[in-house]
């Protein structure tokens, strides 16, 4: 379906407080885009916002090369999932869908025609008949995902849509999302807090921090490239450690000290000497036998462990005092031996290592429970 493409121009909302900070943003026809960030950094406000739920204080809001602002929701070619569904619970599924269809007072046999190949397309046509206090969570998820497609909007908004199900169903309906994106073809303009979902979904997002865009891109470039410490720490898990810059070398690299340990850092982004942050990601730390030689490796010891079934997380306390963690997977070459207390080397590759802007947010021990919890 062509259309679909939308443009915000510094985009700004202010209530008592600015929850929009004159943002810029492009999203493609018939991409899946997301919008991540923690709760009150404007995420939702902005999908409010080119919804016509809420008007700019400044800024413009373009779909299709048209200006949005002061065209109310039911004349914008966009429809919206909410994270509550909002079904009738006195309607069948077939009219919950239908629902927009008759308010247009489309003949009875083109609504009958859209209808079942909007439920085709969700795989729930035999539930036609059944109310949505009969539908599991999924299912009427899918309900609320037919009735908005059934209308054919240029741009479909999503608030959230998984965020009441389980975190197993949340696992399989977000690859069935994606799937159905690609069927359709239009665009999907995602909100979520969920690092996980932004990641594996979306086709590119945009990081938000207290009204602004931190960082837009491929889910892998920020994750492997995150511009600052706050999208380091923030979009899925990492090692923010305290260093000292010591050497400026060719290009983007650089030497670092930790304790009393040196470090080859292939990509900086500070200029000059001194403190900073590095940052490495779990799956990248290397377990090696105690004493190991070579450059960039660093004494320290298994504080804990922790089994997470694919997996093994090992909560490392480097000789200098810094706490790392370090994800091992569970393919059979995972060191038994490996014990609390056991003495190890570890290697933090000179290309897994990155240099950042930006002060660490949290204490290790933070960091370690949200690992956790996210792992769980």
């Amino acid at each position: 379906m062509a259309g679909g493409h939308i443009q915000l121009i510094s985009l700004t909302k202010r209530f008592t407080e600015v929850a929009v900070d004159d943002i810029d943003l492009t999203v493609d026809s018939g991409e899946f885009f997301s919008l991540l960030g923690p709760s009150g950094c404007g995420k939702t406000t902005t999908l409010r916002l080119i919804a016509g739920f809420e008007q700019p204080t400044a800024g413009k809001i373009m779909l299709d090369g048209t200006d949005m602002s002061g065209v109310p929701p039911h004349k914008r070619n966009v429809n919206t999932v909410f994270q509550s569904y909002a079904l009738f619970p006195f309607m069948t599924v077939f009219d919950n869908v239908a629902f927009g269809l008759r308010y247009q007072k489309l003949p009875k046999r083109e609504i009958n025609t859209k209808v079942n190949e909007a439920l085709d397309l969700v795989e729930l046509r035999s539930y036609a008949k059944r109310r949505p206090g009969a539908l599991s969570g999924g299912q009427q998820q899918r309900v609320a995902l037919a009735r908005a497609l059934v209308l054919g909007p240029a741009v479909l908004l999503l608030d959230e849509p998984l965020g009441a199900l389980d975190a197993k169903l949340r696992r399989s309906l977000k690859v069935e999302l994606k799937a159905l994106q690609e069927r359709v073809g239009i665009t999907f303009l995602y909100v979520t807090h969920d690092q996980e979902e932004a990641l594996t979904m979306s086709d590119r997002l945009a990081v938000m921090h207290e009204g602004k865009i931190v960082q837009i891109g491929t889910p892998r470039r920020i994750y492997e490239e995150p511009a600052d410490t706050y999208v380091a720490d923030f979009l899925g898990v990492s090692n923010l450690m305290e260093v000292d810059v010591v050497e400026q070398g060719p290009g983007t690299r650089c030497v670092v000290r930790v304790g009393e340990s040196t470090l080859d850092v292939d990509r900086s982004d500070v200029a000059g000497l001194g403190t900073a942050h590095a940052v490495i990601r779990p799956e990248r730390v290397r377990i090696e036998e105690h004493g190991a030689a070579g450059p960039n490796r660093i004494p320290g010891m298994v504080e804990r462990l922790v089994f997470l079934g694919a997996a093994t997380q090992v909560l490392l306390r480097l000789a200098p005092g810094t706490q790392l963690q370090a994800l091992v997977q569970n393919d059979g070459d995972h060191p038994q031996h490996l014990t609390q207390g056991t003495p190890v080397q570890v290697y933090l590759a000179p290309d897994a290592l990155r240099v950042l802007r930006g002060s660490a947010r949290g204490a290790a021990e933070e960091d370690e429970l949200r690992v956790t919890s996210a792992s769980a």
